[in-house]
């Protein structure tokens, strides 16, 4: 495993409620490895196989479970993608067998992925971006877009709710201040702001709590939402392993979006729902023909594994 890959494979374990089974995941991670041929691993190839040992896991599989029951598995995203090729031919190619089953009958790539896309029309790229963003564009956020689209609105998202958070060091950005602890934020070159956190008030009933600091020696106060106070998550009913028409979650995370309606006739290997864990998105399918009867999440819900998502009436 790739030295920088082991914090951040660490950090999604730990996301999707395996911090308990790290060395389980470990230990997969080179069983991975091995089934899709010892590939060369960097980004994004080591993710794809963190991503299939996560995966496998957390349904509790193993390679011979992957080999007997693969035909009725969504696989994560990523994997797919990367069995489809379309990051290029690993060197010895693809496990035939395991490719076979992965890709479900999908055609895959057989040259060099770059070689089929159309040129990149950047002015129209840009325009794309500045009307999401409703504000214009530079070359780098331009670029970053071509390449993380989805990553790099998100990050437009929070830019505009918080500021420029990268300002901030590391330990206040991921746990935030202690009560009476000073820090410094360099907001441009010499110019610093002195902050210190005195205390934090009691939550009225709408759970909002105001925020008393210092700001350059000056007394201030905010009053922000307290997100402890009051769970907004759903209790969700479980699939039933042995009910065919049950449509489960294979990973804890959020729901990216529901591809159907109720009503809709779906066949064998539809895709149903795109869900999404630590940015390992798992296209989940339907696994009999029917009509979808039941939809029980939305987009942007937050999932744990075993969720029921979608009951099928089998046709």
């Amino acid at each position: 495993m790739p030295g920088g890959q082991y914090t951040n494979l660490q950090q999604q374990a730990n996301a999707v409620g395996l911090n308990d089974e790290w060395d389980k995941v470990k230990e997969m991670y080179a069983d991975v490895n091995k089934m899709f041929g010892d590939i060369v691993k960097v980004t994004p190839s080591s993710k794809v196989v963190g991503d299939m040992a996560l995966f496998m896991v957390q349904n509790k599989l193993n390679e011979e479970d992957i080999y007997a029951k693969g035909d009725t598995i969504d696989f994560p995203e990523s994997v797919i993608s990367f069995f489809k090729g379309d990051l290029g031919q690993p060197t010895g190619g693809f496990p035939d067998r395991l490719q076979e089953i992965i890709l479900k009958g999908k055609k895959a790539i057989t040259e060099r992925p770059g070689s089929l896309r159309e040129p990149i029309d950047f002015v129209a790229l840009k325009a794309e971006l500045e009307e999401k963003i409703q504000r214009p564009a530079s070359d780098e956020d331009v670029i970053s877009y071509l390449m993380y689209p989805q990553i790099f609105l998100d990050y437009v998202a929070v830019y505009d709710k918080f500021g420029d958070v990268t300002k901030l060091d590391t330990p206040t950005f991921f746990h935030g201040m202690r009560m009476g602890e000073q820090i410094e934020v360099q907001i441009e070159k010499g110019k610093t702001l002195i902050i210190k956190l005195n205390s934090i008030g009691e939550p009225d009933s709408d759970g909002m709590r105001i925020l008393y600091f210092d700001l350059n020696g000056q007394g201030r106060e905010i009053e922000v939402k307290d997100m402890s106070i009051t769970s907004t998550k759903a209790i969700r009913k479980k699939a039933e392993p042995t009910n065919k028409e049950h449509v489960g979650a294979t990973m804890p995370g959020s729901v990216l979006e529901v591809l159907v309606k109720r009503g809709d006739r779906v066949s064998q290997g539809d895709p149903v729902v795109i869900t999404e864990a630590m940015k390992m998105e798992t296209m989940i399918r339907s696994t009999i023909n029917g009509v979808v009867d039941q939809i029980y999440v939305i987009d942007g819900d937050q999932i744990e594994a075993g969720d029921l998502l979608i009951e099928i009436e089998s046709k």
